[in-house]
């Protein structure tokens, strides 16, 4: 009798005893072959990219990490909630993890989704140190779907992270393949007018950059879970079933445009959050970024998947078919994008390679200089610029709401063409925009921000170097939150690139126009000339990271180390404990 009635009180409280569930990760050096290329990377239990991690929220994971390198290493869990000190950014959440060494994760499960994986150490993730990771619901999904496959997108390239970052540091341009033409030149006369070409070309060249500048890093082949466009990635399906595709870019640089030709796609989740559903034709995925779309083929055939790099100067390819060795058409790449005056906030008179007076300092950097030891968080030894040195004066009048400066003139016809990173759907029809964009159900209640912070998005494309509010990341001091106030972050781009910024630990709530109903993110993508709004509620304490999520502008200063103050005891405890053992900066 009291045996059965233990056994029924272990009944009655299993249900609220969540288990942990154990996972073994190694890191390891792999190789990697594109089908144009086998190179040597780095990956997780012996390959690249690493496995799909699958957990379930509200339980607690243990996930142990064994480093088989020769070098340091770390792995950050990409949009997930977590204490600070599991989030595995070596010099802010913790020291890194050694050769040899095992390293246990250890956090509950507080959400559900798409996200990712990778390494926050050097250049490991470009190296090809990412997976993918899965999280079941605890309730039911808001949507339906038969199957699911995840469709992980990365821009592989035939040099290392570090050999790609000392070409950059030498010549920005270095892999731009998208360079104007003289018969271009002549192409925009014959348009526009000898006058407004040259005009054209002198303000560009007063901006110290090219209409190219879309894309730093091309001559990559685009893989789809580690298979490139000749190897064909294939998912199989019964026609009539609805099929949840869980698109990740983990790429170190490339924003990819999405879309599947003969099939109307319907986004239901963005970065891991459920949105209400939008139906659309194409949509650009920016680095780091996840979307969850369904899509329903009724047919018994082929269809393509396929992702073209922003700037058109490479793709990523895969298939959904009834049955393998099935194909489908592979569209050609669009005709290369270019820049515009446009995509500039209309700023033919602003100067990117002084940027009104900023001194950006000597950029050389000895080409055989070893990089492969940078920690992304330290940067150690990165003396990229020095910015003590920056005239504010220079910069009066400037609209950082508009960011109008100098004369503007929407009559010239290379303005009127409108941007060159926004194109219209291949087929015609629907592009996703952040507009349309809105929350399945709000996170958090709709509050005032407590305060708003500036960030600007500032750079030198001649000397490579990238920044926030014109301080590279080892000479800025930390932002400093408190915990339980909410924050508005207005980010400012002042440059020609179009950024990816990713907050650690906390959710990002993009601010569309749609008050509660705003979407929630973990990286807001910020394109040239604009200005973006999101608000973050400060509930996690702790030390977390701030950056552009483009592996080379992280790496060249556009970061910052974000410190929440107050929250529980415990949490200042821990944090004073990984300062003493090295995570402080």
């Amino acid at each position: 009798m009291k045996t059965r009635f233990l056994t029924g009180l272990l009944s009655l409280l299993m249900p609220a005893m969540v288990m942990a569930g154990e996972y073994d990760l190694t890191v390891d050096r792999v190789e990697i072959d594109t089908g144009d290329f086998v190179k040597e990377g780095i990956g997780y239990n012996g390959a690249s990219p690493g496995p799909v991690m699958r957990f379930k929220e509200g339980e607690t994971v243990r996930i142990n990490v064994t480093n088989n390198l020769d070098e340091m290493t770390s792995i950050h869990w990409h949009g997930l909630i977590l204490p600070f000190n599991q989030d595995g950014v070596p010099g802010i959440s913790f020291p890194g993890i050694k050769p040899g060494e095992t390293f246990t994760y250890e956090f509950p499960i507080q959400q559900a989704g798409t996200y990712w994986f990778h390494s926050h150490s050097g250049f490991q993730e470009p190296d090809g140190a990412y997976g993918a990771i899965v999280i079941e619901p605890e309730g039911r999904e808001p949507f339906l779907y038969d199957r699911e496959y995840v469709v992980q997108l990365t821009d592989k390239h035939p040099h290392s992270g570090d050999r790609i970052m000392r070409n950059l540091k030498m010549m920005p341009d270095y892999y731009n393949r998208e360079q104007q033409t003289v018969g271009e030149f002549f192409s925009d006369v014959s348009e526009n007018g000898l006058m407004n070409t040259v005009r054209d070309r002198m303000a560009w060249g007063d901006m110290r950059m090219m209409k190219a500048d879309v894309e730093d890093v091309q001559g990559f082949t685009g893989l789809i879970n580690g298979k490139g466009p000749d190897q064909n990635w294939t998912g199989l399906f019964e026609p009539g079933e609805r099929i949840r595709l869980r698109f990740i870019n983990s790429s170190a640089m490339t924003y990819f445009d999405i879309r599947i030709p003969g099939l109307d796609m319907t986004v239901v989740q963005a970065d891991g959050n459920n949105v209400q559903p939008v139906s659309v034709d194409e949509f650009r995925i920016g680095v780091a970024e996840t979307y969850d779309v369904i899509v329903r083929p009724k047919d018994e055939q082929a269809y393509t998947i396929f992702a073209e790099s922003m700037g058109r100067s490479g793709y990523a390819r895969a298939t959904l078919a009834p049955e393998e060795g099935m194909e489908a058409a592979v569209p050609q790449l669009r005709e290369a994008a270019r820049l515009t005056m446009a995509d500039m906030g209309g700023m033919p008179g602003m100067d990117h390679g002084s940027m009104a007076g900023m001194d950006h300092g000597n950029m050389d950097m000895d080409s055989s200089e070893d990089m492969s030891g940078m920690d992304h968080s330290s940067m150690e030894g990165m003396d990229h610029s020095n910015m003590d040195s920056m005239d504010h004066s220079n910069m009066e009048g400037m609209d950082h709401g508009s960011m109008t400066m100098g004369k503007e003139d929407k009559s010239d016809p290379f303005y009127a063409k409108g941007s060159g990173l926004m194109p219209k759907a291949a087929n015609g029809g629907k592009f996703l925009s952040y507009a349309d964009l809105k929350a399945q159900d709000p996170l958090y209640e709709d509050r005032e921000p407590t305060r708003e912070i500036e960030l600007r998005l500032t750079g030198n494309m001649e000397r490579y170097t990238w920044s926030i509010n014109g301080v590279k990341y080892e000479d800025a001091d930390p932002i400093r939150l408190k915990y339980g106030e909410r924050v508005r972050f207005k980010f400012v781009n002042e440059t020609m690139m179009t950024h990816p910024m990713h907050l650690h630990g906390m959710w990002s709530i993009l601010d569309v126009g749609a008050g509660q109903w705003n979407p929630i993110k973990h990286t807001i993508n910020v394109n040239p000339g604009t200005t973006v709004y999101m608000e973050t509620e400060v509930d996690e304490p702790g030390q977390w990271a701030f950056h552009c999520h483009l592996s080379y502008h992280a790496a060249a200063g556009m970061f910052r180390k974000v410190i929440v103050e107050g929250g529980p005891d415990s949490t200042q405890a821990k944090t004073d404990a990984i300062a003493e053992d090295g995570g402080e900066v």
